[in-house]
C-alpha cells in the first residue's frame, strides 16, 4: 500500500452534501480530501435539469451545478480525488481510510456517500434514466405537465409521489406486483380517492419502450408482464416513476456505526455527528425523509462546522 496520507477531514462522497461540506472545511483550513466514489457527483448527476435549487431562476442541469459545487469547493482548498473508498477503520484514531489500494488517515470524517434509488434491474431502465424515467418525482414531475406517467411500487413512497404527480401530469397509472398496497390506510385512501390516479395490480414492468426522435431519445411506453397470467402488454405513457425505495449506501459501515433498520446512518439529535466521536454523517446517508439537494447541502455544511468544532476541541 501506497500513500500515507494524513489530513484533518476526509470526505467520503460528492454529492451536495459531501462538496458543501468540503466547501465549508476549505474555508476554515482544513484543506479536506473528497472520496468522489462511484457517482462523482451523486444523484444529481443522473437528473437532467434542476429547478427548484435556489439562486437559479432559469433552472440548472444536475451534472453543472455539482461541477460549479465542487469547483467552489477546489477554490478554498479542497482537494477532489476520483477514487472510490474500499474500507474504514474507525477503531480508534486517526481514522484510517483506504481508497483505491491507498491508505489515507483522518482525524475527523464526514461521511455523505449518499442513497442510491433501488431500480428494477431492466436492461432498458439505465438508458432512458433522465430522458422519461426518473427516480424522484419532486425532481422531474415538473417535466410531465399534462402527459400521463407511470409510477411503480405500492409503498408509502410510492402513493406519495403518485399523489405529488398529479399536481402535473394529466393521468398517473401506479403499476403494483401484488394486488393489495402496502402502503399505509392514509396514503392509500389519499390516492384512492384522487381521480387522476388509477392502478393496475399483480404487474410489473419489464421494459421500457422508447424511440429516437429528432436525435433525442424519448420514453414512449412500457412494457406491462402480469405476474399471475404472464401476460405481456404494451402501455402507452410518457414517463415512468421508479418509487421501489432507497437504499442508503452504508455497507462500509455496517456493525460499526448506528443505522436504523434500512440502513440509514443515525445521528444525534440538532447535529450530525454518529455514535463515534469525529465521526459525522451529512446528506442521503442520514435522511430517508426529505432527500433533497438543498437540505443535503444543508447538513453538509453543519458537518463541516461539527468537524471544526471537534478538531478544536
Amino acid at each position: 500500500m501506497a500513500h500515507n496520507d494524513h489530513r484533518k477531514v476526509i470526505i467520503i462522497g460528492s454529492g451536495p452534501a459531501g462538496l458543501t461540506a468540503a466547501l465549508y472545511a476549505g474555508r476554515a483550513n482544513l484543506l479536506p480530501i473528497v472520496f468522489e466514489g462511484q457517482q462523482p457527483g451523486g444523484q444529481l448527476t443522473i437528473t437532467t435539469e434542476v429547478d427548484n435549487y435556489p439562486g437559479f431562476p432559469e433552472g440548472i442541469m444536475g451534472p453543472d451545478l455539482m461541477e460549479a459545487i465542487r469547483k467552489q469547493a477546489q477554490r478554498f482548498g479542497a482537494e477532489t480525488v476520483f477514487k472510490s473508498v474500499e474500507s474504514v477503520d474507525l477503531s480508534k484514531r486517526p481514522f484510517k481510510v483506504v481508497a483505491d489500494g491507498d491508505e489515507y488517515f483522518a482525524e475527523s470524517l464526514i461521511i455523505s456517500t449518499g442513497a442510491s434509488a433501488k431500480l428494477l434491474d431492466i436492461p432498458t431502465e439505465s438508458e432512458y434514466m433522465g430522458y422519461g424515467v426518473s427516480a424522484c418525482a419532486t425532481c422531474d414531475g415538473f417535466f410531465f405537465k399534462n402527459q400521463h406517467v407511470v409510477v411503480v411500487g405500492g409503498g408509502d413512497t410510492a402513493m406519495e409521489e403518485a399523489t405529488y404527480l398529479t399536481k402535473h401530469a394529466a393521468r398517473v397509472t401506479v403499476v403494483h406486483r401484488r394486488n393489495e398496497l402496502r402502503a399505509s390506510k392514509a396514503m392509500i385512501d389519499k390516492a384512492k380517492k384522487n381521480s387522476k390516479i388509477d392502478f393496475v395490480w399483480d404487474s410489473v414492468v419489464d421494459k421500457v419502450l422508447g424511440a429516437n426522435e429528432g436525435g433525442y431519445k424519448k420514453l414512449n411506453g412500457v412494457q406491462l408482464k402480469n405476474v399471475k397470467t404472464n401476460m405481456v402488454t404494451d402501455f402507452k405513457c410518457d414517463g415512468l416513476f421508479l418509487a421501489i425505495g432507497h437504499q442508503p449506501n452504508t455497507k462500509l459501515f455496517e456493525g460499526v456505526l448506528d443505522m436504523d433498520a434500512v440502513g440509514y446512518l443515525k445521528t444525534q439529535p440538532q447535529s450530525t455527528e454518529t455514535n463515534i466521536p469525529g465521526v459525522f454523517a451529512a446528506g442521503d446517508v442520514a435522511d430517508s425523509k426529505y432527500r433533497q439537494a438543498i437540505s443535503a447541502a444543508g447538513t453538509g455544511c453543519m458537518a463541516a462546522i461539527d468537524a471544526e468544532r471537534f478538531l478544536a476541541e
